[in-house]
């Protein structure tokens, strides 16, 4: 692990003001850069402790739902204007990560997790150009059976691990940021970068730039929402696909929805073409099967994750018949 100087920020200008080195990161819970700081992947000459900054989940002043970036996974998932009013939220946080993992994650730091691709963290023995740009991908030629089949790029075909991202992904979250500059709101949707020529820049986070808190906007629909995770083994691991989903229905008809995907691209893959191929359509498997089709028209497979494509579809049309069931 490369020598750093730490410093504890009591406030945000002041974290902001230690966070403005080039070579400085924002601490969290520290469960993944914790990590990569001793794989030495990252390499911060200044760490800067946010955890005492704000933690607070309140309702906002438009009926949506504030959270604090510092606010704790286990927090979040347990409050009571989460559990009933965004449950899909709650259940990608469980589905996530261990107790113990949950209580030591922020909000924030989830966010800004780095992808698992087994050859971003061989530093010895594979190429990677998200670790070090222009090195190449050796992910492409290589076991890829956890990678995207969507907005890949000849110059990474890495997969975004986090579960809550697809669930606020799928909300309509907004990041509020907060740098040298002031104060800005990113989408959720556009906070995320795909990788094109620059896979080892993620989102769209300006240097020394610090995620402050996350915002829900109403949405009454999300009441009636869930996530639904497969991998590779019923205790704690990466998704190979999962999905977020909320749905509205009118006489039987789909009036709106939301769906998120996980396991499958660079980020949280929001599914706008099936959502626009949803409305509007009766709510059964037939209208789910063409919604989903149509998502997944644009999928590229790799030699070894084909199976995702027919997985997502599976997925999507079991997820959408569960929810559109319980109205029954």
């Amino acid at each position: 692990m490369t020598p750093f100087r730490f410093e504890r920020a009591g406030y945000v200008a002041e974290a902001v003001r230690a966070g403005a080195l080039p070579s400085a990161k924002f601490l969290g819970g520290g469960t993944n850069l914790v990590d990569l700081m001793r794989e030495t992947i990252e390499r911060p000459e200044v760490l800067v402790d946010v955890t005492a900054l704000d933690r607070e989940i309140v309702a906002s002043e438009n009926g949506g739902l504030r959270i604090g970036a510092a606010a704790r996974n286990t927090a979040v998932a347990e409050h009571r204007l989460v559990r009933d009013g965004y449950p899909v939220l709650t259940r990608a946080i469980v589905a996530g990560a261990s107790a113990q993992i949950r209580n030591m994650a922020t909000v924030a730091g989830n966010l800004l997790q780095r992808t698992r691709c087994t050859y971003f963290y061989d530093t010895e023995g594979s190429r990677c150009n998200k670790r070090e740009p222009g090195q190449g991908c050796d992910a492409l030629g290589g076991f890829n059976r956890i990678h995207a089949i969507l907005g890949a790029s000849e110059a990474c075909v890495a997969t975004h691990p986090s579960d809550m991202a697809v669930a606020l992904a799928a909300l309509d979250a907004v990041v509020h940021l907060r740098g040298a500059s002031g104060e800005r709101s990113v989408p959720l949707t556009e906070f995320y970068r795909l990788p094109g020529d620059s896979p080892d820049i993620e989102t769209v986070l300006a240097p020394g730039e610090l995620i402050i808190a996350i915002e829900l906007p109403p949405l009454p629909f999300a009441a009636h929402s869930t996530y639904r995770k497969v991998r590779d083994r019923a205790s704690y691991a990466f998704a190979l696909v999962s999905v977020a989903a909320a749905i509205e229905v009118e006489d039987a008809r789909i009036k709106d929805v939301r769906l998120a995907f996980g396991g499958v691209s660079h980020k949280p893959w929001r599914a706008f073409a099936a959502e626009a191929a949803l409305r509007g359509k009766p709510a059964n498997e037939a209208s789910f099967a063409a919604a989903i089709d149509a998502e997944l028209a644009e999928a590229r497979p790799l030699k070894d994750n084909g199976f995702k494509i027919e997985l997502a579809r599976r997925v999507t049309i079991a997820t959408l018949t569960e929810l559109t069931g319980e109205r029954a």
